[in-house]
């Protein structure tokens, strides 16, 4: 590849494109809607923030100096990161916190890369993360999902013209963003009802000795709040 095409590669990816329409916005958001809230879509939608719940467990063990032994998804839409280290501190306790918020996080990270028109940037920095997270899947149902969500983003950002590309990285990120609160919603339900005894909001509890339902707070606070931001973001309010 000589020096010109490696130059229009960079520009297509590093470049801006052009700001969509506050319809297209207002759109996708209503789609993003009516993937999270109807039960029947959900079950199926859900599994992209198992994605990305399990794939932030992942990456904060990493970060702070755990060995990540893999990352199992299951079709019901659960997940499972196996890491090894020291059962207690603050690695321990920032890989289970990270869970139930890395949906609504990564959510922010890409509204604000759509804010400043980085929408291929975001595209191809989605499918970066999830051919990492591929390389630790551990069983077939999980490396298909992520091969088939990963394969989404890169055939868009690669074949697609500006305006379609706008529109599914505003989907999705409006979907990371509104489905990033439900999960936490999830949770409180389980639990009012005896089940999920072993959540990640009651492994912090023994971790940390602060009530589970702090952190049931602490989940819903995050969610929130970065769907009012990312959504300002977005909106260009």
């Amino acid at each position: 590849m000589d020096s010109t095409h490696l130059g229009d590669l960079w520009d297509r990816v590093f470049g801006t494109q052009p700001d969509p329409g506050q319809w297209l916005v207002i759109t996708t958001a209503l789609v993003a809607l009516t993937v999270v809230v109807p039960r029947v879509i959900w079950r199926v939608a859900r599994n992209a923030i198992t994605i990305a719940h399990e794939g932030g467990h992942g990456l904060v063990a990493l970060l702070t100096g755990r060995s990540l032994d893999g990352i199992r998804l299951h079709s019901d839409t659960s997940g499972l990161t196996v890491s090894r280290g020291k059962p207690t501190g603050i690695g321990m306790i920032l890989t289970a916190a990270t869970g139930y918020t890395a949906p609504s996080l990564l959510g922010v990270g890409g509204a604000w890369l759509l804010a400043a028109n980085h929408i291929t940037l975001f595209l191809w920095i989605a499918t970066a993360l999830l051919l990492a997270m591929l390389l630790m899947i551990r069983n077939a149902y999980g490396a298909l999902t992520v091969i088939v969500t990963g394969a989404a983003f890169l055939l868009v950002s690669w074949l697609t013209t500006a305006e379609v590309q706008a529109a599914f990285a505003y989907t999705a990120v409006w979907f990371m963003l509104i489905g990033g609160v439900r999960p936490a919603f999830e949770l409180q339900a389980k639990r009012r009802h005896g089940g999920a005894p072993d959540s990640d909001a009651d492994q912090l509890s023994r971790l940390t000795h602060v009530p589970a339902v702090l952190w049931l707070f602490f989940f819903h606070t995050v969610s929130v709040c970065a769907l009012l931001g990312g959504g300002r973001w977005l909106l260009r309010l």
